[in-house]
């Protein structure tokens, strides 16, 4: 049942029908209460997945919405917001999601609390209340915004036209750069981006100056113009480490699935449910993201949570999904 909603996107209720239809009466509240029971189980492992995400030095963060039917004096049309964090490509996979009823940046500055490093994101005002972090931003938002503002401009707006396609062939042009260096070493993938994506950036950063002024205000292409402007000090950051990527896609990739499934249950029943499915599509995610069989490895870890001291770290860490000590059936092959 837990691998059918969160791993395929089966919602309980078509669960319950299907049971229905094989003869078994198996109601939707049961089963939301066995996903609460199984999500009050895998707390502790993920609860100690976070501390391995807060060691690292480069982490990624997104948000999406989630609505909560009974959340305590809020209406059930509130948005409430499913937030995700994960690592970046060069450290153990790790994707935790964390239910919160608001979009505020006391949020992530709780969750990453005790965290020094790079963080990619977008470019929310919210993430500013962090401590301790440098901001890398994601040229993906800024190149989208060219593509929108060509877009909306008419066929006969040449001038327009020409400045809006100039905007994203710089975006196009750094982007060919990753994608000849995905596969090299972190040293060599640093040292090109210096030599070639650098002059590339400064002629970006020149070209926004003499543009902005001239472009007509509250156009769409002013605002691709300004939004870029605003978030050039978190865009250029990806230079500072090999390790670092150019934008923020690997995290809305992990966010993804969150999202498709929220398209077949809808909603939250309450905050526990709510919190419930952060903690589960967490262990999912991350155990995808370790090439672990989804099924296999929930089985697995019902079957040895209830039986291990769950405040000894060297028992958890033998449940962790990069963990070697992890059976081989549970590995994809």
């Amino acid at each position: 049942i837990i691998d059918q909603k969160y791993t395929n996107g089966m919602p309980l209720y078509r669960q319950e029908q299907q049971f229905r239809r094989n003869g078994l009466e198996l109601s939707r509240q049961n089963l939301a209460n066995w996903m609460i029971k199984a999500g009050e189980l895998f707390e502790y492992l993920y609860n100690w997945m976070h501390e391995h995400l807060i060691r690292k030095d480069i982490l990624m963060v997104d948000e999406t919405t989630v609505q909560v039917l009974h959340e305590p004096g809020r209406s059930p049309t509130t948005k409430s917001y499913m937030w995700l964090y994960r690592t970046g490509k060069y450290d153990n996979p790790i994707v935790l999601f964390d239910y919160q009823e608001t979009r505020s940046g006391d949020h992530p500055k709780k969750f990453l609390s005790g965290y020094k490093g790079y963080l990619h994101c977008d470019g929310y005002s919210g993430y500013n209340k962090l401590n301790n972090v440098i901001r890398i931003g994601c040229l993906a938002h800024v190149r989208r915004t060219y593509i929108e503002a060509l877009n909306a401009l008419p066929k006969n707006a040449k001038t327009s036209r020409t400045l809006a396609n100039q905007g994203l062939k710089y975006c196009n042009a750094l982007y060919k750069i990753e994608q000849n260096i995905k596969d090299l070493s972190i040293e060599e993938r640093l040292n090109i981006r210096l030599k070639k994506s650098k002059p590339i950036l400064d002629d970006f950063s020149t070209w926004l100056k003499e543009q902005s002024k001239k472009v007509l205000p509250k156009s769409k292409l002013s605002e691709a113009i300004n939004y870029t402007i605003n978030q050039w000090e978190y865009v250029v950051n990806y230079l500072l480490d090999g390790r670092l990527e150019i934008d923020n896609n690997r995290c809305e990739r992990s966010i993804k699935p969150f999202v498709i499934g929220r398209k077949g249950w809808l909603f939250s029943n309450t905050p526990k449910g709510a919190k419930t499915s952060a903690i589960i599509y967490s262990i999912v995610e991350t155990a995808k993201e370790n090439k672990l069989k989804p099924f296999e490895y929930l089985k697995y870890l019902l079957d040895t949570i209830p039986n291990i001291d769950i405040n000894n770290p060297n028992e958890l860490d033998k449940l962790l999904p990069w963990s070697d000590t992890i059976p081989v059936d549970c590995k994809l092959k």
